[in-house]
């Protein structure tokens, strides 16, 4: 296997919250177009997942607990050696959502602090530590970083509770000063803003949205998965710190 990485010329995604939804369909586009993508999320790799090199590219890693988030980075970096110590591109899409004891939105006044600090951890500072972690690799490809915020961070949402929707809201602003901090360093940062995408996480209801959905359909996860490689690849070579919104015209 060392063998054959020392010469792979394939192009290199890290991707967290690989195990569900939007972040399969990101695999199976990239693998598609022949990339070699380091997939990392909380559980073990699963044999539903049929991408090439899934179980030898796949990383655990809990990235609520920054101790086991800083051995997944150096467990990362030690992957990208045999290729130069080049990452093209950094993909931010885990986020956890906690609901209430009967699966209600949490709200400013019921959400724990314990779940406010779980929150910002996973879906921002997260976001932090791999981009810095990772920070010499995404220079020496001249990388992208793209971080999926949502339409909760625009808006109040019937289902996404506070505590997501301000961090969301947060990894908005931070895409924006990434763009700005790391752009000198040849490294391009962007955001794509999902609304209702069609996977097996949807809340009860979602349906009833639809008639405020100008497309009045809900979204897919490969049409997510298609605007994070455009982002990734150079045909968005001249595009950062934009926050591209894939949501039919409901944040309208």
């Amino acid at each position: 296997m060392s063998e054959q990485l020392h010469t792979d010329p394939r192009r290199i995604l890290v991707l967290t919250g690989a195990s569900r939804g939007i972040g399969h369909a990101t695999v199976k586009r990239f693998s598609a177009e022949n990339w070699r993508v380091i997939t990392c999320s909380r559980q073990p790799f699963s044999d539903k997942c049929p991408w090439p090199m899934g179980p030898e590219d796949h990383i655990q890693v809990d990235l609520a607990d920054p101790a086991n988030l800083e051995k997944g980075i150096a467990e990362i970096r030690s992957r990208l050696e045999p290729n130069g110590s080049r990452l093209d591109a950094l993909v931010n899409n885990a986020g956890i959502s906690p609901k209430g004891e009967d699966g209600e939105r949490l709200s400013s006044l019921t959400t724990g602090m314990d779940q406010w600090r779980d929150v910002f951890q996973v879906n921002f500072f997260a976001t932090i530590a791999l981009a810095r972690g990772l920070f010499a690799e995404l220079k020496t490809a001249g990388g992208s970083v793209v971080n999926v915020t949502s339409i909760a961070g625009m808006r109040v949402h019937p289902f996404a509770g506070t505590a997501y929707a301000t961090s969301k809201a947060a990894l908005a602003s931070l895409t924006r000063e990434m763009a700005a901090d790391l752009g000198p360093h040849g490294i391009r940062v962007n955001a794509i803003a999902p609304g209702e995408i069609d996977t097996s996480i949807l809340s009860p209801g979602t349906e009833k949205l639809i008639e405020d959905i100008p497309l009045r359909r809900l979204g897919t996860p490969k049409e997510v998965a298609d605007t994070i490689y455009y982002l990734s690849s150079e045909l968005a070579s001249y595009v950062s710190g934009s926050e591209i919104h894939i949501n039919g015209g409901q944040h309208v």
